[in-house]
């Protein structure tokens, strides 16, 4: 038995009892303008999203050893929660909220989810399911970061580490690139669907964590254990690029021809992205693997995410080639090093996803998206790449150096890294008295 704690429990008591008093009940409920058509994409498109959480429980599962899957499942289920029950209390109000200097949201704006459900219509859907759809986009961000910290990881700090998270890295980067007064929207930088939001910001988490976190117990001893489970890999691969329809087709906030086309770069990114990845293992010499394929079609999925809505399908095309070459030769530099990025989340999302922002600064033309003002570098036209060098220094310096810091704070509150025994033990045992059954 570990030592009781009742205050995390008295916390979720609290925000349960203030919505009884504050339950925030729509005055009216805006249906003038509301497309039928389009609000059904993005209800579906809102559960594919929630559906890569899971996906990605499956990917890194798959990939840690067999004392670890269980722990490493739940990291990713358990921000479903998290984030889940933080995004209604505040989250969406500091993304979403009034803008406050261009960097955040006032808190107060949709505390609670007020004025959410009766709030105008964002476009041609209702304000509501817009703020649930940019939810699952928050799930997921904190629980990519788990990769790099995977079998070391104390789960209590570690669900301390992405509340801190969400409210001071996601949240503000949300704010920043996608509401109307944010510092990088009014730069011009366009992020279709998350590439410098999700995948930049995790990245560079990823980075801070394996380095504050420092090399597992046992990769110095060289007592690495073999991944558990490549199907759960392929599986999880499979849930993910499924889910990812929704993530970047359904950020057109409409069922239109832009999320057509941005379906059509999804697809065709991530197709090319693994076959890039297993043929650049081949030309060095190693077989084709499927751990292989499914890593570079997540590289894929991550660098044309940025981008999907504003390239073209043969842009997508080279996107996904050239981004997994890049991805994968950084993947093999991490291994010659002392960086022990457990499952490379910063070769493949943190690279990824600088890759496909500068391919977005190259490839973007508004006879794919009328909102590109400024056409990309491949059009003749310097000011939209230039803005997104600037925005992914800022960007890159602002997640990793402020994900380090959160990183120290949750430390010092509780011991980010589980003992050496633990560690050897397992996490599945070791923090949550669960295991798998040998067959």
């Amino acid at each position: 038995m570990e030592k009781r704690n009742f205050v995390p429990l008295i916390i979720l008591l609290a925000i349960s009892i203030l919505g009884v008093f504050v339950p925030n009940v729509p005055t009216q409920i805006v249906t003038e303008g509301v497309n039928g058509g389009d609000t059904a994409w993005l209800l579906v498109s809102a559960a594919l999203v929630l559906l890569m959480t899971p996906g990605l429980a499956y990917f890194y599962g798959g990939m840690v050893n067999n004392k670890n899957v269980i722990s490493t499942m739940l990291q990713s289920f358990i921000a479903m929660g998290v984030i889940s029950v933080l995004w209604v209390v505040v989250g969406f109000s500091l993304a979403f909220g009034d803008d406050m200097g261009g960097f955040i949201g006032n808190p107060m704006t949709h505390f609670m989810f007020k004025g959410v459900l009766d709030g105008p219509i964002w476009g041609t859907i209702p304000f509501g399911l817009f703020a649930m759809f940019q939810m699952k986009f928050a799930v997921i961000t904190p629980a990519l970061v788990t990769g790099s910290m995977a079998e070391r990881v104390n789960f209590r700090s570690y669900v301390l580490f992405i509340i801190l998270f969400c409210l001071f890295i996601y949240s503000p980067l949300a704010h920043m690139t996608w509401h109307a007064d944010g510092i990088l929207f009014k730069m011009g930088v366009l992020d279709f669907a998350g590439g410098t939001v999700v995948h930049m910001s995790a990245g560079w988490a990823a980075l801070a964590g394996a380095l504050y976190l420092k090399r597992r117990k046992s990769l110095l001893e060289d007592h690495v254990l073999p991944p558990a489970n490549i199907p759960f890999v392929l599986l999880g691969t499979g849930l993910l690029w499924f889910g990812w329809f929704g993530f970047n087709a359904g950020s057109a906030l409409a069922a239109s021809p832009l999320a057509v086309s941005a379906f059509a770069t999804t697809n065709t990114a991530a197709g090319a992205a693994g076959l890039s990845w297993v043929l650049f293992d081949a030309a060095k010499g190693k077989k084709v693997s499927a751990l292989g394929f499914c890593i570079g079609a997540v590289v894929g999925l991550v660098a044309i995410t940025p981008a999907a809505g504003f390239v073209t399908v043969p842009a997508a095309l080279f996107i996904g080639t050239v981004a997994s070459i890049i991805s994968n030769y950084v993947a093999h530099l991490r291994t010659r090093s002392t960086l022990d990025d457990t499952l490379d989340v910063f070769p493949c999302h943190g690279v990824g996803g600088m890759v496909g922002m500068l391919m977005t600064g190259i490839f973007a033309t508004s006879g794919i998206n009328p909102l590109v003002t400024d056409q990309g570098l491949a059009f003749g036209e310097t000011k939209l790449f230039i803005n997104h060098v600037i925005a992914l220094v800022g960007v890159s310096a602002f997640a990793f150096a402020g994900s380090f810091l959160l990183l120290k704070i949750t430390d010092l509150i509780l011991p980010l890294r589980v003992s050496e025994q633990d560690e050897k033990t397992g996490l599945d045992v070791s923090q949550h008295d669960e295991f798998l059954v040998e067959a």
